[in-house]
């Protein structure tokens, strides 16, 4: 026969002999033990805790994959639409900016309306905007649907951390939390490989539209999904709902045997989350107050500076690695060298991707034993390294073995500790630094300031390429790298299996 208790607590009724009040956090990392002491070090999961993880992947593989489809879809774009480099500037960077817009606009509306209800309203705008591009009859509505796809990615940012963040043992989160962001990589070279064989079934400029409508019908089966999930007992707690509360947690934490049975959750202290008239006043300017400014910067100004490489990089890596791996056609001149072209710029693609993979993969597994900090440091550093190395690689000959090496061997560098580090652990560390009442809003807040940096890099990337070339630009991008890892250690604070309330 096996017992529970808490985190450092081991009774579970008052001296009436009732059910003592907890907090939410105390219910969610109850472990089980045994008669003789012996402890488990976590509760297992339940069915609904692992839905709510699932749900939250979800978002981020549609980020994955339709911003690094673009990469393999912008070729078919420009042509079919006759695009300059600014129109395709503005073609890559649409999402982007709709990211950055949505993170804050719609992702702080988490901290007023629920986890829940933002969570469900980002993706029906997703597949609204979805639907409506693969139709796109010019360029300006092409535009404005990228943006709107946008706006529901980047309110998903903040909303899928918190959800999940809100929702599991704190031993588990920064585990469970990159997995769900793992699921970008596995949505980039999810893209890139439909692209590809888009491409190969159907070689035509019309094939763009056939890889974003190939999104359609699993992001539909999402929104349903996400309406069958509590809402977050954290922020009903902060909002004085404590009988929702409640109710909420005995859904999420339903298992079999039953337990707990019973579910009675302390009220909200004024030194804590606070309670629902304190609530009420967080606000943005609250980001850059106290030691909510620490945290403010730790959050945004990495993340920033990781931004300004991952998405420029990440975006047209086809375009830089297609003339490397041999028989590309440097002019197109009709559409079966376009689409040859892209082909080969997909494989390319899918190939770094795997890196990114493989990367997240080790922060998942390193995140919680490490710590975000020393992760974020090293990974900036191994992004500098690459990119230094892809750069050196651009004053040889391009046709020497010695340059493609360098190229391909810093490239790989980049993906792999980037998302080992700063492109993993800044997203995990926006979600754990702020309290409760402000935290939808400084997460929300920190990915539309770090995608400042991707709509930047987006925009001007094919201008830049085209202007100063591939070398310069590489070379700006290993001083930002060795930058945030300065500013991370600088305002660091550590939260591998810190409680939320504690924080």
């Amino acid at each position: 026969m096996n017992f529970y208790r808490g985190e450092g607590r081991m009774a579970v009724v008052d001296e009436s002999g009732e059910v003592a009040a907890r907090s939410v956090q105390d219910y969610i990392d109850e472990t089980p033990y045994w008669a003789d002491g012996t402890v488990a070090p976590s509760s297992p999961m339940t069915v609904m805790q692992w839905r709510i993880w699932f749900l939250a992947s979800a978002g981020k593989f549609f980020e994955g994959m339709v911003v690094f489809m673009t990469g393999v879809a912008l070729p078919l774009i420009v042509s079919e639409f006759n695009l300059g480099a600014m129109e395709k500037g503005t073609v890559s960077a649409a999402t982007l900016f709709g990211i950055l817009i949505g993170a804050t606009v719609l992702g702080g509306l988490a901290d007023h309306y629920g986890r829940k209800k933002m969570f469900i309203v980002e993706m029906v705008l997703f597949v609204a905007c979805l639907v409506a591009l693969v139709f796109s009859p010019n360029y300006i509505f092409l535009v404005i649907f990228l943006f709107g796809m946008g706006l529901a990615l980047g309110c998903d940012y903040p909303t899928a951390h918190m959800v999940i963040s809100e929702s599991i043992p704190s031993t588990d989160r920064g585990r469970l939390v990159l997995s769900a962001f793992a699921f970008q990589a596995v949505g980039a070279l999810v893209g890139t490989a439909i692209g590809y064989l888009i491409l190969y079934k159907a070689p035509e400029l019309s094939a763009w539209r056939y890889m974003y409508g190939a999104a359609i019908i699993p992001a539909i089966l999402v929104v349903v999904g996400r309406f069958y999930i509590p809402d977050s007992s954290h922020w009903l707690v902060a909002k004085g709902r404590i009988k929702e509360a409640e109710e909420a947690l005995h859904s999420l934490l339903y298992r079999e045997p039953h337990y707990p049975k019973v579910i009675k959750i302390a009220p909200p202290v004024e030194n804590g989350n606070g309670g629902d008239k304190e609530e009420s006043k967080g606000t943005y300017a609250d980001l850059f107050k106290g030691k909510s400014f620490r945290a403010t910067v730790l959050a945004s100004v990495p993340w920033f500076l990781q931004d300004l490489g991952t998405y420029g990089i990440g975006i047209f890596t086809p375009t830089i690695l297609a003339s490397v791996l041999g028989a590309k056609a440097v002019h197109a001149r009709n559409v079966a060298d376009l689409i040859h072209n892209d082909m080969l710029a997909a494989k390319g693609a899918a190939f770094i991707d795997v890196l990114l993979l493989v990367g997240i993969l080790a922060a998942v597994l390193m995140a919680d034993k490490v710590g975000r900090i020393k992760l974020q440091v090293v990974g900036f550093i191994g992004c500098a390294i690459g990119l230094l190395l892809a750069s050196m690689s651009m004053t040889m000959d391009p046709d020497s073995s010695m340059s493609i090496t360098l190229l391909f061997s810093g490239f790989m560098l980049f993906s792999f500790m980037t998302n080992m580090g700063p492109n993993a652990i800044t997203y995990l560390l926006a979600g754990e630094v702020f309290p409760t009442k402000i935290r939808g809003k400084g997460a929300g807040f920190a990915a539309s300031f770090a995608k400042v940096g991707a709509v930047a890099t987006a925009f001007f990337f094919p201008v830049l390429l085209k202007d100063f070339g591939t070398g310069p630009i590489l070379g700006f991008l290993v001083v930002c790298s060795i930058i945030g890892a300065i500013v991370t250690w600088m305002f660091r604070i550590e939260t591998s299996g810190v409680n939320l309330e504690d924080l």
